[in-house]
């Protein structure tokens, strides 16, 4: 190559870095100009109506008394909380304080937004819109941008809309002046709440439709239970277990009964058998109570007459069944007994009839909200509650062509077998199955009077499923350590509670309760079938 054709590709190359060089320049000099362009526009479009919306300040949420802490502590300084469940017709045109989570969002322009806010279940409409006093299109767009289930305060005008609201509990509608973040939650979630609140059928008809809609899992339900329990079904089965443990209490209050709390660290097995979670406590063996039932009876002799609990009760199940679990909510009652084991069946039946009643009065909306979810039929149940004897039980089960060991404990298939029956008969599905066999009882229930491969013990059953087991005690302690050995239990580590007999005691009885169950029978929970 020669010389002037080397000088002449090298004049090229220096041009075409020199033009580069002019291009990067360029470009540095129009992105000043856009920056400098959009800072007068924002100086421009300053937003006046800034301290009406935000997200709250660290300071302020350290609970900072200064009435100046900041926008959102003036903003709500002199006003009452309204509950999203409290917003009806006759708070038309008054203004209101609400908290609670972002339900959804929907932007329809620069100028107008919806958000649906949520607390307990109940869900209300709130406008966001520029032809309101106080309301920017910036708040507007603030608005539109919030992540579900955000945390959020809002302040507006109570109106009544002309055509019903679709979509949520509360028909009435918040025309919002003044709106804050109180806590963000991230944008994208584990669980979308609106689809793990969605039911079975609801997909399933989606699916005809030819549209799929996500359906939550349950493992996904319990790794992220946090949000899987803000469902309206979730909440209203959380307030009936509620319920149930309050109207237990104030039953048994009223009926003379103390309240009283037991040890759950003890010596040994409190039912005998092998469900039972053992543990070393300072080089000496003990295990995790699997019922009150020892001290409860304690309690008896200690003279309180009438006696109930409501507590934790530990069992080492193997069972991967809905029947079991391994930690519940015992409620167990124990009371003395004047002439009949009878006796203790009338206080199941009042008591639980009394729950029954309250519960479809009390908490309709729950109810109503858990059959949305899971659809069932009210339970039927009858004023003064049926009352078999087991050998009539079995009559009935025979008599259907079921085979059972008449002095056998009933299988899962045979009790709900029986349930169905008595529905059929006697149309109830709530009642008492009494004098069961001995054999299939705890070592102290007192035997029959007339049989001695019966007992004076007794369970109750809803919809074929059995919540309750029931009994007389053995009060007499030569007798009550002879049934211990008879059913493989180690007397000593039960000797402070046999001895407890030694000093006098009433005849008593009393029985126990899973809370959890009454709530998934009551509602039918989990069951293979619902009442027709």
């Amino acid at each position: 190559m020669s010389s002037e054709s080397e000088e002449q590709q090298l004049s090229k190359k220096a041009a075409k870095k020199e033009a580069a060089k002019l291009e990067k320049m360029r470009r540095r000099q129009e992105a000043a100009a856009l920056a400098s362009a959009a800072s007068s526009l924002s100086v421009e479009e300053e937003d006046s109506y800034s301290s009406n919306y935000g997200d709250v300040t660290l300071p302020e949420l350290k609970s900072c008394s200064k009435p100046d802490a900041g926008n959102w502590s003036i903003a709500i300084s002199s006003m009452d909380w309204t509950r999203v469940g409290a917003l009806t017709e006759e708070l038309k045109e008054k203004e209101v304080l609400i908290r609670g989570r972002v339900h959804t969002t929907r932007p329809v322009s620069k100028n107008m937004a919806f958000v649906v806010v949520r607390e307990r279940g109940f869900t209300v409409q709130c406008l966001v819109a520029t032809h309101e006093a106080g309301v920017s299109r910036q708040m507007v767009k603030f608005v539109a941008a919030l992540n579900r289930e955000s945390i959020i305060d809002a302040i507006g005008m109570v109106s009544v809309p002309g055509n019903p609201i679709k979509g949520t509990t509360q028909q009435v509608e918040i025309h919002v002046r003044k709106l804050y973040c109180v806590n963000k939650a991230m944008p994208t979630l584990p669980i979308n709440v609106e689809d793990a609140a969605r039911s079975d059928a609801e997909i399933e008809a989606a699916l005809q439709a030819g549209d799929k809609l996500p359906r939550v899992n349950q493992d996904t339900r319990l790794n992220f239970r946090v949000l899987d329990i803000r469902t309206p079904a979730n909440q209203g089965i959380f307030r009936i277990q509620c319920q149930v443990g309050t109207i237990f209490r104030q039953f048994l209050l009223s009926e003379g009964f103390v309240e009283i709390h037991t040890p759950k660290l003890i010596a040994g097995s409190s039912e005998g058998g092998s469900a039972v979670f053992k543990l070393d406590y300072k080089g000496q063996p003990a295990c995790l109570a699997q019922s009150p039932q020892l001290h409860k009876q304690m309690a008896i002799c200690g003279d309180f007459g009438r006696v109930f609990e409501v507590g934790p009760v530990f069992r080492a199940e193997d069972s991967y069944t809905h029947r079991h679990l391994c930690e519940f909510t015992g409620l167990d009652v124990e009371m003395e007994i004047k002439k009949h084991y009878s006796e203790v069946m009338d206080i199941v039946d009042r008591l639980f009839v009394t729950m029954f009643d309250s519960l479809n009065e009390k908490c309709r909306k729950e109810l109503e909200a858990v059959g949305k979810q899971y659809p069932f039929e009210p339970l039927k149940y009858k004023p003064k509650t049926l009352r078999l004897t087991f050998e009539e039980g079995v009559q009935m089960l025979k008599d259907a062509g079921v085979e059972v060991d008449p002095l056998g404990d009933l299988n899962t298939e045979a009790e709900r077998k029986l349930g169905q029956l008595v529905l059929e008969k006697y149309d109830t599905e709530f009642y008492i199955l009494h004098r069961y066999p001995l054999a299939v009882r705890p070592f102290y229930t007192m035997p029959c009077y007339d049989n001695a491969l019966y007992s004076n013990s007794f369970d109750v059953f809803i919809r074929g499923e059995e919540i309750i087991s029931g009994a007389q005690r053995v009060h007499v302690p030569e007798f009550l350590a002879e049934r211990a050995q008879a059913c493989g239990i180690d007397v000593n580590t039960i000797s402070t509670y046999v001895d407890s007999f030694r000093y006098g005691v009433p005849p008593h009885g009393g029985f126990g309760v899973g809370l959890e169950r009454v709530v998934m029978l009551f509602c039918a929970l989990g069951l293979g079938f619902c009442s027709a």
